[in-house]
């Protein structure tokens, strides 16, 4: 027979805070996080860089229904369509009952991450060795992507107007690239260094090859003119034909289960596809809601959600007018009265690193969803703030759906990062909120994350859809 509760028992179970969120994560619920989450590695692997995330995207949205968006059409509930800008963004959206009149529900992800993008002329040859000059895109610690190894992606658009696209180095039986690093032997004036000057920008120099050409009868870079001529055999691209290309090198390394229980995933990109998968199955999930709930699939976030594809663009705005078109009203009344979720993660607590994070205010590895109401840093600068309405909304939603879930801010006061997504929606007038994934070790070239975690983020975005 059950011991009876104390009247202390019972009192802080009724005014404090839910202490071991995991309780919650059932045999059952580990074994569709799990299922869930086969799906998601495979989406990771296939989608290093934006243009291959919209390209697998749009092939899982037309397996589910989904169609060409045409403005000139007239849409009834439960249609789904989808709007692809320029092949780096993605639309997808499922028309609810009330179309847009009572606003849209939004859930925004971005597609990009931290990379190395090659210069507009890259290729150089420097003592016998043909290397890359690059240009990191995005906010990474650049000694992390030294000695390994990368892959090369991306399109050369010709002088005809015709396009290439390239993926080196995927396949297990495929050459690969890399960047060189220096012996512990030579490297004691590096490594006393501060870590931001011992490894500069100019350093990412890309090795990609050593080998003369062998017909050759001059002695002139004939590394470099291999090189050339193998990329010409393979893809017919000349030198000229870097001018108009967007290539770029990312980890050769595959999704993987980590730990001898199989619980994490590691990999390259989860910031922030993590949240992008689970956004997207959501929309596909997603049958006749009340009102038109739309993921979009954004890109250029890791360098301030700039340009044409990315979240400051009017493509979203543009493609809300045209739905509330459709209802009657204006476009404007549509955007102010919609809600978002900001799918974006956030950096796990590390006991390796515990200084870096302030650990009542940490989220965790394992414990669900993670709702920032605002990240920032020092006095909240260059965020969105929710407000405790729209918390209180969401909360309620999580809660009532036993979605396990958790508040966390981005490290100490002082430390964090500036807000992205988030804010460019709220200044559109719409409620928004963070919502995402904690991650391990992020922006580096393998991050870490829960398949709990990841599967509780699905749960979320499809019942914010389906209210």
């Amino acid at each position: 027979m059950a011991e009876e509760k104390t009247k202390t028992q019972l009192l802080r179970e009724s005014v404090l805070m839910e202490e071991n969120k995991q309780k919650k994560l059932t045999a059952e619920v580990i074994e569709k996080a799990d299922g869930f989450c086969e799906g998601y590695k495979k989406f990771l692997n296939k989608s290093p860089v934006e243009r291959e995330a919209v390209e697998y995207s749009l092939e899982l949205a037309k397996a589910n229904g989904f169609t060409e968006y045409n403005p000139e059409e007239s849409y009834k509930p439960g249609d789904k369509v989808y709007y692809v800008n320029r092949g780096k963004a993605i639309a997808l959206a499922v028309i609810g009952k009330n179309g847009v009149k009572n606003g849209a529900r939004l859930a925004i992800a971005h597609i990009d991450s931290p990379r190395i993008d090659l210069k507009p002329n890259p290729l150089y040859e420097s003592n016998k060795l043909a290397l890359f000059k690059t240009h990191y895109y995005g906010g990474l610690k650049k000694y992390q992507w030294t000695a390994i190894p990368l892959t090369l992606h991306g399109r050369v658009v010709k002088l005809d107007g015709s396009t290439v696209d390239i993926i080196w180095g995927d396949n297990e039986d495929e050459s690969c690239f890399c960047v060189t690093d220096l012996l512990p032997h030579l490297a004691q004036e590096q490594v006393t260094k501060p870590m931001a000057k011992a490894f500069t920008g100019e350093d990412l120099n890309v090795l990609v090859g050593s080998r003369a050409l062998d017909e050759a009868e001059d002695e002139k870079e004939l590394v470099k003119l291999n090189v050339m001529k193998i990329l010409n055999d393979k893809y017919g691209i000349t030198e000229n034909d870097f001018l108009s290309a967007e290539l770029c090198l990312v980890p050769s390394f595959k999704a993987k289960d980590i730990g001898f229980d199989r619980s994490m995933i590691g990999g390259y990109g989860h910031d922030d596809k993590v949240c992008a998968y689970p956004a997207l199955m959501a929309a596909l999930d997603a049958e006749t809601p009340e009102s038109t709930c739309i993921t979009y699939l954004t890109d250029k976030e890791e360098i301030g959600s700039d340009g044409n594809t990315g979240m400051q663009s009017d493509f979203l705005r543009y493609f809300i007018y045209d739905l509330a078109a459709q209802d009657g009203i204006p476009g404007y009344r549509a955007i102010s009265k919609s809600t978002c979720l900001s799918a974006d993660v956030n950096a796990a607590f590390d006991p390796t690193y515990a200084s870096a994070f302030e650990a009542k205010n940490s989220c965790y590895i394992n414990d669900g969803v993670v709702i920032s109401k605002y990240t920032g840093h020092g006095g909240k600068y260059d965020t969105s703030d929710a407000s405790a309405e729209y918390m209180g909304q969401i909360r309620s939603l999580l809660e009532s759906n036993d979605i396990v879930w958790q508040i966390g801010e981005l490290g100490r006061v002082d430390l964090g990062g500036g807000g992205t997504i988030a804010k460019y929606v709220a200044n559109m007038n719409v409620d928004v909120i963070d919502l995402g994934v904690p991650v391990l070790s992020m922006h580096a070239p393998f991050e870490i994350v829960s398949k709990t975690d990841v599967y509780m983020a699905y749960r979320a975005f499809y019942e914010f859809f389906m209210q």
